[in-house]
C-alpha cells in the first residue's frame, strides 16, 4: 500500500509535470503560431514592397527614358537654333559687307562730287573775278571817256 501510495504520488507528480509540460507546449505552440503569423505577415509585406519596388523601378526607367527623350529633343532644338543663328549671322555679315562696300562707294562718290563742286566753284570764282576785273576795266574806261568828253567839251 505504501508502495502504491508512492506510485500514486509519483503518478500525480508526473501528471502535474505532464500538465505543466502540456501547458508549456501549448504556450510554445501559441508562440510558434504567432511567429509563423508574423513571418507570414512579413512575407506578405515583403512581397508587397517587392511589387512596389518593381513598379517604382519601371516608373523610374520610364521617367529616365522620358528625360532622355526630352534632353535629346532639347539638344536637337538647340542645335537647330544654333544653325539658324549661324545662318542669320552669316546673312548679317554678308549684308554688313555689302553695306560697307556701298558706304565706301558713296564716300568716294561724295568726295568726287565735292572735288567737282570745288572745281566748279573755283571756276565760278575765277570767272567772277575776271568778270569783276572786266567790269572795273570798263568802269575805268567809262570814267576815262567821261573825263575825256568833259575835257573836250
Amino acid at each position: 500500500q505504501e508502495e502504491k501510495k508512492q506510485l500514486t504520488l509519483k503518478v500525480e507528480e508526473l501528471e502535474r509535470k505532464l500538465e505543466s509540460t502540456s501547458a508549456q507546449n501549448i504556450e510554445f505552440l501559441q508562440v510558434i503560431a504567432k511567429r509563423e503569423e508574423s513571418i507570414h505577415q512579413c512575407q506578405l509585406r515583403l512581397e508587397e514592397k517587392s511589387h512596389e519596388c518593381s513598379s517604382l523601378a519601371r516608373q523610374l526607367e520610364m521617367a529616365i527614358e522620358d528625360a532622355k527623350r526630352q534632353v535629346e529633343q532639347t539638344r536637337e532644338r538647340a542645335v537647330s537654333r544654333e544653325r539658324a543663328a549661324q545662318s542669320k549671322m552669316l546673312d548679317l555679315e554678308t549684308q554688313l559687307s555689302r553695306n560697307k562696300t556701298e558706304l565706301n562707294q558713296l564716300h568716294r562718290s561724295k568726295e568726287d562730287a565735292e572735288r567737282r563742286y570745288e572745281s566748279c566753284l573755283q571756276d565760278l570764282r575765277d570767272r567772277l573775278e575776271q568778270s569783276e576785273s572786266t567790269n572795273r576795266s570798263m568802269q575805268n574806261y567809262v570814267q576815262f571817256l567821261k573825263s575825256s568828253y568833259d575835257n573836250v567839251f
